[in-house]
């Protein structure tokens, strides 16, 4: 009797729903109330393929992302429906019993443990799939199948691994009770950017750029419940060696996170920062009307460049949103996690994540080349081996879009020459000052009334000008060139400042804090003739991570 045989008998069991295979996780049966596994070493993709090898739906499995298709269909005898669905590499199949033949039998009883077996650590071997076992309390899966959430993709898993590797062992009723009391403080919390956890101290929370105490202390085993049990083995691994990791979890309704865990003195620290879980429009997030004319653009290189915390992210995904709603192209993106999921629209949108999908983000932008892509997107210009494989793509017809952590245009500039040694340097100006199309630098202030943030831009757009100063190493001349670059839609600071101002948007004491030049601020007519004010130390306020 194969072993899917088996694994199908179990639908003949009244509170059974569906079967569940997904990749980076064990087997596992899904009744009304939860999910228990069936196999103790976690699926590969191969192995999903084998288990369904002498069935009609050998070779109907995706080979890139592709939304949940159902088949209908009859396996062993069964009539059965059948859900495929790739989302981000990750493959998972369900399956249930076709309307027709859900009629609970006489005499079935519910599903619950019927014996201690223990878990087996570790993988199946490749040309196997996972032994099958019993059904019990010590046979909880190393990493449970991850529900749906509303939106149709696939959350995160929710179960935490026996292999620990150093963390306390955590079952499946604390990894439960650490779901829940996790999504409820999220929840509590709905406009907050930021939560921190860290073990034995309140958590506090980031609202408009102020971080306040909320709730009351969590011990270390509070954390470990509440964060373990979001973790894949590579994670666990890249924790205990480099002591910190990141990764994106979706919880349903209650958000879609960006998480960065980390070691500290007193245990686990957790930061879980608040992404959108659909990418917002341009107009949606106030930006210069300039930046919908990269539209028109075919190749060349854009940064959004900010301190952490300042947005970065989600303009960049405001910019892909352009592209892919405005026509038909391939567009790929390598991040290291991915953050927003982009929807299909006129475009076709591969998303890569580091260390899921891709060793490093050289490697993938090389692979990428040959690919056939539009535009490529990046999630970090973090060292030099990827500027150059994005100064690379940006002069073989690929339009680049990436961000970077400097807090000025000009900033920007001279760390993408800096990171090369001072011999290439002649060279990389000359190729830069061909394919810099954009720089887009933001910061996020705090509004005047308290409730959320706005933002203030400097744009630096691609023209001769800019090119002739790259090209001769005289960016010291950008301030100037910023100042009578409106003609070529360039944007300065102070002004978008002046203007926040001016709407009543933002205090004059906020915008302060982010200039060097508090004179520029005041109205044009109002501009004193002396000498500029120092801006108070009081008005600085602690920026996030």
């Amino acid at each position: 009797m194969s072993k899917l045989a088996q694994l199908l008998d179990y639908l003949d069991r009244g509170d059974v729903r569906s079967i569940i295979f997904r990749s980076g996780n064990p087997v596992a049966l899904q009744t009304h109330t939860r999910i228990v596994a069936v196999t103790a070493a976690p699926l590969s993709e191969p192995h999903i393929h084998r288990f369904f090898a002498n069935t009609e739906l050998a070779g109907r499995f995706p080979q890139y992302d592709e939304d949940e298709v159902t088949h209908e269909t009859q396996i062993f005898g069964r009539k059965v429906l059948v859900s495929i669905a790739q989302v981000a590499g990750i493959l998972e199949v369900r399956i249930e019993l076709a309307p027709a033949e859900r009629v609970r039998p006489p005499g079935s009883a519910p599903l619950r443990p019927t014996r201690d077996v223990p878990a087996r650590g570790g993988g199946p071997p490749s040309d196997s799939v996972p032994t099958i076992t019993s059904v019990s309390a010590q046979s909880l899966p190393a990493r449970t199948v991850a529900s749906r959430s509303a939106s149709g993709s696939l959350s995160t898993p929710s179960e935490p691994t026996p292999e620990t590797n150093g963390f306390n062992v955590v079952d499946s009723d604390q990894a439960t009770r650490g779901r829940n009391q996790l999504e409820h403080l999220l929840r509590s919390v709905p406009h907050a950017t930021d939560i921190h956890l860290v073990a034995d101290a309140v958590p506090r929370v980031r609202h408009a750029m102020l971080l306040e105490p909320r709730g009351s202390v969590l011990s270390t085993r509070d954390i470990e419940g509440m964060v373990v049990p979001l973790l894949e083995r590579r994670h666990q691994e890249q924790l205990n060696t480099s002591g910190y990791c990141d990764l994106a979890i979706d919880l349903g309704a209650t958000g879609r996170f960006r998480v960065n865990l980390c070691r500290q003195r007193s245990g686990l620290k957790a930061c879980f920062r608040r992404v959108v879980h659909t990418p917002p429009s341009v107009a949606d997030l106030g930006l210069p009307s300039e930046v919908e004319k990269l539209q028109v653009q075919h190749q060349g290189l854009v940064v959004i460049s900010g301190p952490s915390g300042h947005g970065k992210t989600t303009t960049l995904a405001a910019l892909v949103d352009l592209f892919n709603a405005s026509r038909s192209m391939h567009i790929i993106t390598v991040e290291d996690p991915v953050e927003v999921l982009h929807p299909r629209k006129q475009a076709l949108v591969s998303q890569r994540e580091v260390g899921s999908h891709t060793k490093s983000f050289h490697a993938a932008l090389a692979a990428s080349l040959r690919e056939d892509p539009d535009v490529i997107v990046i999630g970090e210009l973090r060292d030099r081996e990827t500027v150059e494989m994005a100064l690379s793509a940006s002069e073989t017809g690929h339009l680049v879009l990436s961000t970077m952590s400097t807090p000025s245009a000009a900033k920007t500039i001279d760390r993408l020459i800096a990171l090369f040694p001072p011999d290439d340097q002649s060279q990389v100006r000359a190729t830069l000052a061909g394919a810099l199309k954009l720089v887009l630098s933001q910061r996020l202030l705090r509004r005047a009334d308290g409730q959320g943030l706005v933002a203030a831009f400097e744009m630096v757009t691609g023209h001769i000008p800019l090119w002739t100063l790259i090209r001769d190493n005289k960016l010291y001349q950008l301030p100037s060139l910023l100042q009578r670059g409106r003609a070529y839609g360039m944007i300065r600071l102070e002004d978008s400042l002046r203007t926040l101002i001016a709407q009543g948007l933002i205090l004059e004491e906020e915008a302060l804090h982010y200039t060097s030049e508090p004179n520029a601020l005041q109205p044009r007519d109002k501009a004193p003739s002396g000498p500029a004010p120092a801006a108070k130390a009081t008005l600085g306020i602690r920026r996030g991570s």
